[in-house]
């Protein structure tokens, strides 16, 4: 299913991860996989409160704990500066879906990095 929000059509996910080199191309891939995917779910479950958004988040934030487990594989890890910008793109996505007043912690409140 193609992204209709134009602003995540045109957002590069997870930019500053694919310009370290300590964090693996193919594996920042999936982690910018799944925040499409959350956007397609956004788009088509159509979330009318925080609370439907937050359990959207949550599956997504579960899916990046498991991502942790590949980037710890190939050498890497989601570490400070990478939870940050992971947790940025959280909010980007919550803002370009209407939920300007999300909580980046209650985004990925289930998170293990």
């Amino acid at each position: 299913m193609p992204i209709e929000n134009q602003q995540v059509a045109g957002h590069a996910f997870l930019r500053q991860m694919y310009d370290d080199a300590y964090f693996p191309d193919h594996v920042v891939d999936r982690g910018s996989a799944i925040l499409l995917r959350l956007c397609a779910r956004s788009e088509a479950e159509q979330p009318s409160d925080l609370g439907t958004l937050y359990a959207l988040a949550q599956a997504a934030t579960e899916e990046f704990n498991l991502l942790d487990v590949e980037f710890t594989a190939a050498g890497s890890g989601i570490e400070t500066a990478a939870r940050e910008w992971i947790c940025d793109e959280f909010c980007f996505v919550a803002s370009a879906y209407g939920f300007t007043d999300a909580d980046a912690e209650v985004l990925t409140a289930g998170r293990d990095w």
